[in-house]
Order: C-alpha cells, then sequence, then structure tokens
C-alpha cells in the first residue's frame, strides 16, 4: 500500500542502550555514514512509479524470498560498521518507501533507530533516506529541496536533517544527496549533476548565512567524482580549505590514490562522498576525526571471482541474480566532540 508524500518518523518501540564511543581527544565519537543499497524496492507494483521489474512477475523475478536474502545482507554489513556497534547516523540511497526503511530498521534492534524519509518525484521511487540513533541525536527538523533538472527528468530531492546531540546540544546539518546518473554519458548528464551541485551549494549558503560556523555534512552518491567540476567548481568543495566557504571532500584522499566505491567497466569510481564545512575542522566543537573516512568493505562483501572480480558484490547485474549486497561500497567517517575544560 502506498501513502501520501508526507515526512515519516518512525520511533521503534523496543528501547536500546546509548552507544558513545570514546575517542582519542578524551570526547564521544560519532560515527557518520552513506550507502547507496542498491534497489531496495519491495515486492509490490506501484502503478505511479516505474518498478514494475521488481516484483514477482517482472524481469528480476523480485520475490520475498530475494527480498529477505538481500534485508539479512544490508543487515550484515550495518552491523559491521563502526568496528561492531553500527553508525550513529547513516544516510541510504535507493530506498523504494517508508516501509522498507522500517523492515530493514526492524533488524538492527540493538540501536534505537529513526527513520527521516520523504518520497521524491524520482520516476523510478528510488528515495534518499536517513537512520539516525534517537539516543544520541534529536531531530529539530526535516526538509527536502528539489533539483530542477535541464533535461526536465525528474530526480531526488536533496534532503536536510537538522539533528542536535542530546549530550551537548551541538547541531548538525545532514544533507542526504543522490545526484543524477551518468545514464546516456558523463559528458551529456553532466549538466543535470552541474544543476544538482548549484541546488545543494544555494542550501549550504542559507545555512552559512543564519550561522557562518554551522557543522554541515553533505554526504551520498554524487555520481560524479571528486574531482569533477560539480564538485570542485560548483560546490566548492575539494581536498583544502582555502577560501572562506570552502567545503573539505573527505573523500579526496582515497580517490586520489586511485580507490572507489562503484566499479565501471573495471574501473574504480569515487562517486560516493563525505563533504564538511570547514566548522567541523577548526578544531573546535563538533570536528572530523582526521584520517578516519573509510570505504566500508568487509571480505564477505567482495566478488571474489569472474569479470567483477574485487567489486561489490550485487544484487543483480542486468537480471542476472548474484543475490549479493549492492553496487556500492558504504563510505564512513568519524566525528568528536571535545570535552568541556
Amino acid at each position: 500500500m502506498k501513502y501520501k508524500s508526507i515526512i515519516f518518523l518512525f520511533l521503534l518501540m523496543l528501547p536500546a542502550p546509548t552507544i558513545f564511543g570514546s575517542s582519542e581527544t578524551g570526547g564521544d565519537t560519532i560515527y557518520v555514514a552513506s550507502w547507496n543499497v542498491e534497489n531496495l524496492f519491495d515486492t509490490e507494483d506501484n502503478p505511479l512509479k516505474n518498478d514494475d521489474e521488481f516484483t514477482p512477475e517482472g524481469s528480476k523475478k523480485w520475490t520475498y524470498e530475494k527480498l529477505e536474502q538481500k534485508l539479512d545482507n544490508l543487515e550484515r554489513v550495518i552491523n559491521y560498521m563502526n568496528d561492531g556497534c553500527g553508525p550513529d547516523i547513516l544516510c541510504l540511497q535507493e530506498v523504494e518507501n517508508i516501509w522498507m526503511a522500517k523492515r530493514l530498521i526492524y533488524r538492527l534492534t540493538y540501536r534505537d533507530y529513526v527513520v527521516a524519509y520523504r518520497e521524491s518525484p524520482d520516476e523510478r521511487g528510488i528515495d534518499v533516506t536517513v537512520i539516525y540513533d534517537r539516543n544520541i541525536f534529536s531531530v529539530v527538523n526535516v526538509d527536502t529541496f528539489s533539483v530542477n533538472l535541464p533535461d526536465g527528468d525528474k530526480t531526488r530531492y536533496i534532503m536536510l536533517l537538522e539533528l542536535k546531540h542530546r549530550k551537548s546540544g551541538d547541531v548538525l546539518y545532514l544533507l542526504g544527496n543522490h545526484w543524477p546518473s551518468r545514464s546516456g554519458g558523463r559528458e551529456k548528464s553532466e549538466p543535470n549533476r552541474l544543476a544538482a551541485a548549484a541546488r545543494l551549494r544555494t542550501v549550504i549558503d542559507s545555512l552559512a548565512n543564519l550561522n557562518a560556523n554551522a557543522n554541515i555534512i553533505a554526504l551520498g552518491d554524487f555520481n560524479d567524482e571528486p574531482d569533477n567540476q560539480s564538485i570542485v567548481n560548483v560546490l566548492r568543495a575539494s581536498k583544502e580549505i582555502e577560501e572562506p566557504g570552502d567545503l573539505l571532500n573527505l573523500s579526496y584522499e582515497r580517490f586520489e590514490k586511485g580507490e572507489g566505491t562503484y566499479n565501471f567497466r573495471k574501473d574504480w569510481n569515487m562517486i560516493d562522498q563525505i563533504i564538511v564545512s570547514g566548522a567541523l575542522v577548526d578544531g573546535r566543537g563538533l570536528d572530523y576525526v582526521k584520517n578516519s573516512f573509510e570505504i566500508v568493505r568487509p571480505e564477505y562483501m567482495i566478488q571474489k571471482e569472474g569479470d567483477y572480480k574485487g567489486a561489490p558484490l550485487r544484487t543483480f547485474v542486468g537480471n542476472r541474480y548474484f543475490g549479493g549486497f549492492s553496487d556500492h561500497f558504504p563510505v564512513a567517517a568519524k566525528f568528536y566532540l571535545k570535552q568541556s575544560e
């Protein structure tokens, strides 16, 4: 059953212990992650969306059993994150609806996760979703920003989640992204991502105008790499902050080493990124833990043989069912809150 496009905040009824990590700086550590989970669809046909292939009768033969296997796999990787403690905040891409997000967090009972979700106009119905531990954060606001594409296609919203740390009172602005794909070729599709970058930059500037020291994390699947025009020139995110308002791309160093999160024709692409405002690297309050950015790739998630050896073990390649996890590796980074002196 499909419901109207409204914000859903689903609170799990089962209590879970508060988990605060201890950092070398003597404060609380926050683990933030992002993962494109590759088509987390239910098995029902939504006549308003192009999801026919993900039904038992569709080209993917998407059954309840395959969905359960998919959820088992996602749960396994999420449990692996943060040294087995799970993420404090996790931004997901390619989630069909609130019910899929609920079914996932039902399995993560060791944390008191909440879902923030809003259905977007994306034609396939794959949306950005954020889950966070409500023992650590309270939600202040959830908002979304549409992206008007030059080609007129519909795409995902940029999701803004304003969170307040329960212990310190620090406010974190999380911006979840899933920019338009490279379908048709990178250059042909680039104007769509430039539009998404411009929209995100506008949102970030608005937050900075309200508070020059705003703690901002933009993350997700950008479908562009750290040195592409959309990221460097429009978003103004790179490996260093040179001017006020510039952003730091935590993914850049791994990118320069030839690493990536998505393998396209045996070429690694760093299209999943975490980008932060200067306030998160200024040595005050909430701050990035240096060198903590990581690509999450447990051994069991890696394809061991064949043409896709070394790549993430996918759910599908075309219509061929692999029974894997996703076509993307997750990314994550740690942040800390210094204790008051």
